[in-house]
């Protein structure tokens, strides 16, 4: 039986013959990859290789040895004859999961697997904890998410899913930094949070006895360096609300925030159309895709429509409605709406409800009411509804996006109407931010700003249905403090799964 106490028993067994279970460096000289993809170019040679072990099989004076590292996976064959004495303990000691390096001469076995004749083999780390077998996987999400470590080294789909993030963002930078982009960093501890509507994490800092937040968005910062003439700004950071947790939501998430001054939003829509095929491209080599069963297009030109146009398009009649008369429709249609609720806030949430969980393919949807849009300019010639589109592909928003308010006057008028809104008891309203102000009366160019979901992006470009899938190690219910399955914890192949301890939530008996 697979068992931490057998591992442990290893352990002691191995320290006792003078191996050290745990080494300090290996000198490796090639990788698994190097070797099996070019194999005519090094059969006969002698390579060092390392990785771990996914996979070992004795049968008298032959161990084979499936050893996996970050390129693919390569055969040790390990001889008693051509190892000497080492191998008693190669042949008894080592488990799935360990860490090991070995040199040797490439050949293929008469099966024809390209394979390492071991010549020498030493052992890097001992593994302690049974993982679970390659045949039957790990699949309880639950311990997947929280120990992503674990989940790693049995799912090389997860592996990819992050190779290809990495991917996306880099394929994000490289347009941004091509079209004259400066990167940027601004300050995550913030005295006063802004930028989006949404609750914060709060914090305070002992030397300067103040109250500070984690940042909810990037955008005020990032427009006081418009101020500061910097004409082309972006920045890929964390930002942090605290907010429910849900398959697109994690209170600390990665935002892609840009501003470029002399544009309005309609020169945004389409530069965001251009950066999001660059990256599909990029990622996936294709601007066709399937999504979770959805047939994905994002091919030029984008849909554009404005949200009452898109409500109305519902079957819902909003234009030219008195607020009395749009509670009203909400409560025939049976939406629920905060008593207090304005009429912009009404429109947006029919949009919510009836509209935007329908959309599939890339849709602009533009013209926000002002009550919503506390930092986007006015449009021209319309009272009431302001210069700002979302994005929205397959039911979700992907991003938001501004004519940006550069009126000193106005904005103080918006803050003032959200410290309103605030004490009406929305929490997620914006806060006064005179500094902020004071940077705007220095004199903001007309500028164009985009805030764009990186988590979200991933989803779509790698299929997958949770965030939690995209993120390396996602927020969770923390786990009671628990006994720790040693002796029964089994992973052998004579089981069918894996034995699990289930994660008890907190606050649930």
């Amino acid at each position: 039986m697979d068992t931490r106490a057998e591992r442990l028993r290893k352990l002691e067994e191995l320290k006792k013959l003078g191996i050290e279970p745990f080494a300090y460096a290996y000198d490796r000289t090639h990788t698994a990859g190097d070797i099996v993809n070019a194999y005519a170019k090094h059969e006969g040679a002698r390579a060092s290789v390392a990785g771990r072990i996914y996979g070992i099989r004795t049968h008298g004076k032959l161990t084979f040895i499936d050893l996996q590292d970050a390129t693919g996976k390569i055969q040790v064959y390990v001889s008693a004859d051509s190892i000497g004495d080492a191998y008693a303990w190669i042949s008894r000691l080592l488990d799935r999961g360990d860490h090991i390096g070995a040199k040797g001469k490439v050949m293929k076995t008469l099966k024809g697997e390209v394979s390492i004749a071991a010549e020498e083999l030493v052992l890097l780390s001992k593994c302690l904890y049974p993982i679970p077998s390659t045949w039957f996987g790990l699949k309880d999400v639950e311990v997947r998410y929280r120990q992503r470590y674990l989940d790693m080294v049995m799912n090389p789909d997860v592996r990819r899913i992050f190779a290809a993030r990495t991917k996306i963002i880099q394929a994000a930078r490289e347009f941004l930094d091509k079209h004259g982009y400066v990167e940027v960093e601004t300050p995550i501890l913030q005295p006063i949070y802004g930028g989006a509507m949404a609750r914060p994490f709060k914090t305070h800092h002992n030397d300067l006895d103040v109250d500070m937040y984690l940042r909810i968005a990037d955008e005020l910062y990032l427009k006081r360096l418009v101020v500061a003439g910097m004409e082309k700004v972006y920045e890929i950071s964390k930002d942090f609300r605290n907010e429910s947790i849900d398959t697109t939501h994690n209170p600390e998430f990665t935002m892609l925030e840009f501003y470029e001054a002399y544009v309005d939003y309609e020169y945004m829509m389409g530069f965001v159309e251009r950066l999001f095929q660059h990256v599909a491209i990029k990622a996936l080599g294709t601007l066709e895709f399937e999504y979770q069963g959805q047939k994905i297009n994002l091919k030029s030109p984008w849909r554009r429509v404005t949200m009452e146009d898109a409500v109305r398009g519902a079957g819902i009649e909003t234009f030219g409605r008195t607020l009395e008369e749009l509670r009203a429709l909400a409560k025939k249609h049976g939406l629920e709406t905060d008593k207090g609720a304005t009429r912009g806030e009404l429109i947006e949430a029919f949009f919510e409800e009836f509209v935007e969980p329908k959309i599939v393919n890339p849709t602009f949807i533009t013209d926000y009411p002002v009550e919503v849009s506390p930092l986007a300019k006015m449009k021209r010639g319309e009272p009431g509804v302001t210069e700002r589109f979302e994005l929205f592909i397959t039911g979700r928003e992907f991003a938001n996006a501004f004519s940006e308010l550069n009126d000193p006057i106005d904005q103080r008028s918006r803050f003032e109407q959200q410290a309103a809104m605030r004490k009406r008891g929305h929490a997620e309203a914006h806060q006064m931010d005179e500094d902020f102000i004071r940077a705007l009366e220095c004199g903001m160019p007309p500028t164009g700003g985009v805030g764009i979901g990186i988590d979200r992006l991933v989803m779509l470009l790698t299929n997958q249905s949770s965030i939690k899938e995209v993120i390396l190690f996602p927020q969770m219910v923390p786990e009671r403090a628990e006994k720790r399955v040693e002796e029964d914890r089994s992973f052998g192949d004579e089981v069918k799964g894996h034995v699990v301890k289930k994660v008890k939530k907190a606050g649930k008996k």
